[in-house]
């Protein structure tokens, strides 16, 4: 089975071949990592990385004055071909497009509102989301997890000290973001922490928590934001579809079907990063998803994909940078009463 995903011109290119790696076999598995050690840490304070980065002299790097931690899940860079069904994470070219793509374009975006930490992992090869072979799969799709867990249990051991806590994720990274979040957060004594969680490009439904309820507000906190963006008026085939489906819109932060003008959007960050293009992405919620006219940029004549899965953050990334201020501000009570 083959995929690709093109993003012509403005939106950088994620490319995966056909690969069929065989059956899971735990003696294939790379080595745990030490999350002792920085190295084994895409972004970390105090660290330089490009989760410190901002696209223009507008925004500010305010890691070192926060009282907030981000604790973000990257999405699958995994892509190419591959004998193992997980990445090793002292694969050095592989840690370079991380870095380079969503650490930059999607982590940097939280770092007006806290230290950013985002863990290398064991993350499941694409394969896996596509392949009919579905054991396979979930050992892969575990040992990831298992990792975000390890990572997550070190920095609450060794970093958090009762700091208020965002979990940011996309993608792959939400899939093992909504099992944090339900074995940390949901219900347990840590949902206090809890100022939000934004779970984006993957479906969740009503009812995936038991105590951690949607955002339906701009300034709620304790809740989660989800959403995936396609081209409006398309519907994809075997995806989940559905009202059931939770979709926040990122323009207006509530959950409601109304569309939302592209006047609303403050600004995109499309593949050329210091470049932030104001008011080109609309966005409305439909049948569990989220549609967005195409988008006009330079370049965007070329512009043919109908799924903007890679752009979830990318579309929204100023609205989604204040927003996660405000609930910041909210939850530490600094936000207008």
């Amino acid at each position: 089975m083959k995929f690709r995903w093109y993003i012509i011109a403005s939106l950088f290119i994620l490319q995966s071949c056909a690969v069929k790696p065989g059956s899971f076999s735990p003696t294939s598995v790379p080595p745990p990592p030490d999350y002792a050690k920085p190295e084994n840490w895409a972004a970390l304070p105090g660290k330089i990385d490009n989760a410190d980065q901002v696209p223009s002299a507008d925004f500010k790097d305010l890691q070192a004055e926060s009282e907030v931690d981000v604790f973000f899940l990257h999405p699958t860079t995994f892509t190419g071909k591959a004998d193992t069904w997980n990445a090793n994470i002292s694969d050095a070219k592989l840690n370079q497009k991380t870095d380079g793509t969503t650490i930059l374009h999607q982590a940097s975006i939280f770092n007006g509102a806290g230290r950013v930490f985002a863990p290398r992992y064991r993350q499941a090869h694409l394969h896996s989301f596509y392949t009919d072979d579905k054991q396979s799969a979930k050992e892969a799709l575990d040992i990831a997890y298992s990792d975000i867990e390890a990572s997550f249990s070190y920095y609450l051991k060794n970093y958090n000290q009762g700091r208020p806590i965002i979990i940011a994720a996309h993608s792959q990274g939400t899939v093992h973001g909504v099992r944090l979040l339900k074995e940390f957060f949901d219900g347990k004594p840590l949902q206090q922490q809890l100022v939000a969680a934004y779970l984006v490009g993957w479906p969740i439904k009503e009812g995936e928590f038991s105590h951690i309820p949607p955002c339906a507000k701009p300034e709620q906190t304790d809740c989660f934001c989800t959403w995936r963006s396609y081209r409006y008026g398309f519907l994809p085939e075997n995806f989940p579809l559905g009202d059931e489906i939770i979709v926040t819109n990122p323009l207006t932060w509530t959950l409601d079907r109304l569309p939302a003008g592209k006047s609303l959007n403050e600004g995109t960050v499309l593949r050329k990063y210091h470049k932030v293009l104001p008011a080109i992405a609309d966005a409305q919620v439909h049948n569990g998803l989220l549609w967005v006219h195409k988008p006009k940029f330079p370049g965007s004549l070329f512009f043919s994909l109908k799924n903007y899965h890679i752009a979830d953050y990318n579309l929204f990334w100023v609205n989604i940078r204040e927003n996660a201020q405000l609930r910041t501000d909210k939850f530490l009570g600094k936000g207008k009463k």
